[in-house]
């Protein structure tokens, strides 16, 4: 079958199944992640979708073939392979997943010894160009051994101790897993809990007969925001496929940027971790900036995407990091971003509070009005790109972190081309002018559709 490079990504390798994601690529990339990093214990682990154990079982073969031993922890999400690898001290993990894709999609994350993410910069290349080429290394004379584990107590266990159980309130909590990898580990976690919990889309279901667990697309919302309005329930939760991402909705049904949701968690670290470091991606950063630097803490901006986020946390130890795409990160858990602990702390604060989850979070949200997202698919991005900033840097503040952001004294965007889609992204904020906010948002896409 003839390999493809389209599904080599920056930070993750994702595509469609079988034309570009299929078993010869898996088996080749198990070869090639030992030769490379010499990996002696590796733990691989799969989401919901249909062709995962196919794959699985092609990349278990590559990996064993080069002498690797592998410890197949089964149907999981990709914190759970995060977890494994740094917990149970092995040289590397992989995960197969196409996260919030459509059930026709499947891919790979891969990290390395102590949790580190593997992406472009840091190995993906090396890998694709290997792969692509046929360069497998030299079998192994003995090969490796294979093991299932379990580590679902392990794991929920530890993700539970980041949050003081006492102070927790009994909640009613609305959580859609969307038929992704969630459900079982709600159902375990909710053993723990003194919460409530109103269960939507629980059952893992390759077929999506929900719709792809995507919350960020408006239709998949209605859903979790009915079943709040319906049950009367304090806050909502709903993930994406692989659940390394949350989104929470409050007790109104109301889905909230994860924008805030990275203020409202630095905070909360900073009160407890006093003059920390906080990351934050560049495309909306101004009640961020304000919120960390009020608490006494270090703003650190860092180009989105997970493994560009991970290794700067690392470099600066930051304490938390967040990005407005609903990725949140934390120094405990090695530096990597969990949908689970997210939301768990989430639920804390609000327990703590002596008001609903919108009073929380109303005034930073009137403070600095976003549009959200804007996806636009264009013929030439980098045409495109480059007209913005003819038109717009000469008279704002320029910004190359992560595409082009331009700041003036009362608003500022964010322009970057998809890393994972055909697409240009636009976010724009302003400093309290809704009116403003408009106005600009409108104008910029005028521009970028012309």
């Amino acid at each position: 079958m003839e390999l493809k490079r389209t599904a080599f990504k920056a930070y993750d390798i994702r595509g469609k199944y079988p034309s570009e994601v299929n078993e010869e690529l898996a088996y080749r990339i198990g070869r090639v992640f030992v030769d490379i990093f010499n990996s002696k214990r590796v733990v691989v682990g799969n989401d919901i979708r249909l062709s995962g154990p196919k794959i699985k079982a092609a990349l278990i073969r590559g990996l064993t073939e080069m002498g690797c031993d592998v410890v197949d922890i089964g149907e999981c999400g990709t914190e759970m392979i995060y977890f494994a690898t740094y917990f149970l001290q092995l040289d590397g993990g992989i995960m197969i997943t196409a996260s919030h894709n459509p059930k026709d999609y499947n891919g790979m994350k891969l990290v390395r010894q102590g949790a580190r993410p593997i992406s472009s910069d840091t190995g993906l290349k090396r890998i694709e160009e290997k792969v692509i080429n046929g360069e497998l290394g030299r079998l192994a004379l003995r090969h490796g051994l294979v093991s299932q584990k379990n580590i679902m107590n392990e794991y929920v266990e530890h993700i539970l101790g980041y949050v003081d159980k006492k102070v927790l309130k009994p909640l009613t909590v609305v959580v859609n897993a969307g038929n992704g990898a969630a459900g079982p580990v709600l159902d375990v976690m909710e053993k723990f809990l003194p919460f409530k919990f109103i269960k939507i889309y629980n059952e893992p279901d390759g077929n999506f007969p929900n719709g792809v667990p995507n919350p960020l697309l408006p239709e998949n919302r209605a859903a979790t925001a009915q079943a709040v309005r319906e049950n009367k329930a304090d806050i909502g939760v709903a993930w994406d496929g692989d659940f390394d991402r949350c989104f929470i909705f409050d007790e109104k049904g109301s889905m909230i940027e994860g924008y805030y949701i990275v203020g409202f968690l630095a905070k909360a670290f900073l009160e407890k971790t006093p003059g920390a470091k906080i990351i934050y991606d560049p495309r909306l950063i101004w009640n961020t900036i304000e919120i960390v630097k009020e608490a006494g803490g270090i703003p650190v901006m860092c180009k989105s995407g997970h493994a560009f986020i991970k290794e700067k946390m690392r470099r600066e130890n930051a304490v938390y990091g967040g990005e407005m795409s609903a990725h949140n990160y934390f120094r405990e858990f090695t530096f990597c971003d969990s949908g689970m602990i997210t939301w768990l702390l989430v639920a804390e604060l609000l327990s703590k509070a002596d008001r609903p989850l919108s009073a929380l979070l109303a005034e930073r949200m009137q403070r600095y009005p976003i549009s959200g997202e804007i996806n636009s698919t264009v013929k030439d991005a980098e045409a495109v790109m480059r007209k913005i900033e003819e038109l717009y840097g000469r008279t704002g503040k320029v910004d190359k972190t992560d595409g082009l952001s331009v700041a003036y004294d009362n608003w500022r965007f964010n322009l970057r081309i998809s890393n994972t889609e055909p697409v240009i992204r636009l976010n724009v904020e302003s400093r309290g002018d809704k009116k403003l906010l408009e106005v600009k948002t409108n104008e910029l896409l005028n521009i970028i559709r012309a």
